[in-house]
């Protein structure tokens, strides 16, 4: 970061905040400012008797950096006043100074430098107990230019921001365009209006829920070895084509398990329920996700839409304990509307002319964020 000024992000960090209870104006209208709505893409207008805990106030340019993993990497700033009182929930450390432009400020938060800092300050016991340690946050330091050089480095980024997102969009449609597909073909799966034969899942194919006679975390000699081990997150995050997995198995690990063969449907059926995702590669997989395979990978490919049409009435269906989950007999039990083969394979076959249009658009997408991280790279070190 030669030649930039450092900064401690402590000194950045809002001080006085306060915070409400939307639940004592029950009927004020709020722009609330949550994880789910970061992920939506804007905030929420919420009526103050639909909040069920405190909320941090907050206004307007404020720079919002979510604490809590998985759902880190997440940076917002606040808009403009509409005449709601702004409120932002506990996930956020607030980021207020009149020393750091929003924009750039952002972009230093989401960086692949800060990113690599902020994990170190991470800590807890697992899940959604880990969070990153704001006391600890407050002592990175991040480059901070002088304002205009600020400014001119966000407008920069912005354009690749925004290019990033135009074909993130163009892949989103896409898929949506796989379920256009389904529907112009064989109408919707739930009414059935052509009257096709409706028959078990555990007919149309072999549904084998996943092995793991014991947990990786309880015995590390499991993993670290040549067998991919695919897990729900990998299934969930796999854009309907499993292409990459976060962990491997040994030998001692394959064989307290079974490596399932490319082109089997894995179906989550733990924590995400009934997300899916065929593989590209030959993989392990735990006890959270089942196994579809068939005789005719068009088969698989028709199964892999059609439970994108039923993901979400299974997922608010699924009993609930520890963690929503549903069972092998659930699945088994499902009535699929089946076409003839020769339609399947007809079906197939456009799917996969649209996977090579996706396959383009996801490689460009792969190439914006290499040159977004080139570019805050250089940024961050004054060469931009």
């Amino acid at each position: 970061m030669s030649g930039v000024p450092l900064l401690a992000l402590g000194e950045l960090m809002a001080t006085r905040r306060g915070s409400v209870d939307p639940s004592k104006f029950p009927d004020e209208q709020f722009d609330l400012y949550s994880i789910p709505a970061f992920d939506k893409g804007c905030h929420e207008v919420v009526i103050g008797s639909s909040i069920g805990s405190a909320k941090q106030i907050v206004q307007p340019n404020d720079v919002l950096l979510s604490k809590i993993v998985p759902h880190i990497r997440r940076s917002w700033v606040v808009g403009q006043n509409n005449g709601r009182r702004l409120i932002a929930s506990g996930e956020w450390i607030v980021f207020r100074s009149e020393k750091a432009d929003p924009g750039y400020l952002r972009h230093v938060l989401v960086s692949d430098p800060f990113h690599s800092q902020f994990m170190q300050t991470v800590s807890g016991v697992g899940g959604s107990l880990l969070r990153a340690r704001p006391a600890q946050v407050a002592k990175i330091q991040i480059p901070v230019p002088s304002l205009p050089e600020q400014r001119r480095i966000a407008a920069i980024l912005d354009q690749a921001d925004a290019l990033r997102a135009k074909r993130r969009e163009a892949l989103a449609l896409l898929d949506e365009l796989q379920r256009g597909i389904f529907i112009a073909m064989f109408g919707d799966p739930v009414t059935n209006p052509k009257g096709w034969e409706r028959v078990p899942l555990g007919e149309v194919g072999r549904l084998e829920r996943g092995v793991s006679k014991h947990r990786p975390r309880n015995a590390p000699q499991l993993l670290g070895g040549d067998y991919p081990l695919v897990q729900t997150g990998d299934v969930a995050n796999s854009g309907g084509y499993i292409r990459n997995f976060s962990a491997t198995y040994s030998e001692a690990g394959l064989k307290q398990s079974r490596l399932w063969p490319a082109g089997t449907l894995c179906i989550t059926i733990a924590a995400n329920i009934a997300k899916t995702g065929i593989l590209k590669f030959d993989a392990c997989f735990p006890d959270s996700v089942v196994g579809f395979t068939a005789d005719e990978l068009a088969t698989v490919e028709f199964i892999r839409i059609w439970l994108s049409f039923l993901q979400k009435a299974l997922e608010d269906s699924a009993p609930e304990s520890a963690q929503k989950n549903i069972n092998l007999a659930i699945l088994r039990s499902l009535e699929v509307p089946l076409p003839p083969l020769d339609a399947r394979i007809k079906f197939y076959e456009a799917i996969a002319e649209l996977e090579r249009i996706r396959e383009q658009h996801r490689a460009a997408v792969e190439g914006i964020d290499s040159l977004l991280a080139s570019l805050q790279h250089r940024a961050f070190r004054g060469e931009l």
